[in-house]
């Protein structure tokens, strides 16, 4: 069936591809240097040439850009170990990660086949690949740039939230298993269950009996301490790439949050509630990152930094439920402990929950 099978990739979670040549994927390429609306970045030329393993179709992903929800992408996937360093955006710290177009990929098992379009035929070169990442540059805003998260609503179309096409393409692509994804959805339809002019109390009662019969955990719905206008806690620790922390319980969490869920205006988010009491080697700090929506650079106040392997699942966003996109949190250091015992003494995030 058509329709079906332009509901996810032609590749699936596990399969093994190669990236094509720059000069292949230079021809796929307008002279904005994108693909369907979606650019090629230049930190991504490092890839081409070597295999990789598919970490998920990227079918569908979130809008980060205006915050509608759910989003489909055609002919897409995410590669393991492939994120965005931010070499060419001057020094972006979001971490995203990349969407490999399948235009730029061939199957690792197939035949190599390169050949070379003549270079008069190309829109786009690595040259202007890279001036492709800015949009403009003004004395009133600055630079303003391009990336792919920047351009993701333009390269993607509306998708349904309760669409049941999106979540049988999640299990046919090998994104999810039917248990876990059957797990999600009955818990997302109990929480709706809220919704209704009736009831909210037993409703809101019900969904965390489900949740804790379904997941062996407290449901992740839970509001911050700190009235709203008092200040929240600032904790420095200092952590470096390498060093291993441990995320504190939510309880101890809620103490420094305020009744938005906020800390000193960054939000912590019932998707990172599943990493509470966990161990991870810190990846870094985060001090920069572009908006999404403007394209500009923030420069955060207060430092934060990333977590190897803590990824947002998509469990609980209720607009885009099982998002393959792995979004990457950033964590406050009053979130964290550091810990001098080697990572492996501890046991990583067990479940889904």
């Amino acid at each position: 069936m058509v329709w079906m099978s332009r509901m996810r990739s032609r590749y699936r979670a596990g399969d093994w591809v190669e990236v094509r040549s720059k000069e292949e994927i230079f021809a796929t390429l307008d002279e904005k240097g994108a693909y369907d609306n979606l650019p090629f970045m230049p930190e991504m030329l490092a890839h081409c040439g070597n295999r990789f393993r598919v970490a998920a179709s990227a079918h569908k992903t979130c809008d980060t850009v205006h915050q509608t929800g759910g989003r489909r992408m055609r002919d897409a996937v995410h590669l393991e170990d492939t994120r965005c360093d931010g070499s060419a955006h001057d020094g972006c710290q979001a971490r995203c990660t990349f969407f490999w177009k399948e235009a730029w990929l061939r199957p690792a098992s197939g035949a190599v086949s390169r050949t070379s379009p003549a270079s008069a035929d190309l829109k786009c070169d690595e040259e202007r690949l890279v001036a492709a990442t800015r949009q403009r540059t003004d004395a009133a805003s600055g630079v303003v740039y391009v990336c792919q998260a920047t351009a993701l609503f333009a390269a993607t179309t509306p998708l349904a939230t309760w669409s049941p096409l999106q979540y049988w393409a999640d299990i046919r692509s090998r994104n999810e298993n039917a248990v876990e994804a059957a797990k999600v959805l009955f818990l997302a339809s109990v929480f709706r269950l809220r919704d209704l002019p009736f009831g909210f109390r037993l409703s809101r009662w019900l969904y965390e009996k489900a949740h804790y019969l379904i997941r062996k955990t407290p449901n992740p719905y839970a509001t911050g301490r700190i009235p709203r206008g008092n200040a929240t806690p600032h904790t420095t620790l200092d952590l470096k790439a390498g060093e291993i922390c441990v995320v504190k319980p939510h309880d101890q969490i809620l103490n420094t949050l305020d009744q938005r869920n906020r800390n000193r205006g960054l939000y912590f988010d019932k998707e990172m509630v599943r990493y509470c009491g966990h161990a991870f080697k810190v990846g870094g700090s985060v001090e920069r990152i572009i908006n999404e929506s403007t394209g500009e650079m923030l420069h955060m106040p207060t430092r934060s930094v990333i977590l190897e392997g803590a990824y947002c699942m998509s469990r609980y966003s209720e607009k885009r439920l099982l998002c393959p996109r792995r979004l990457t949190p950033f964590w406050r250091e009053a979130w964290l402990e550091r810990v001098t015992e080697p990572l492996s003494d501890r046991p990583p995030p067990g479940g889904a929950a």
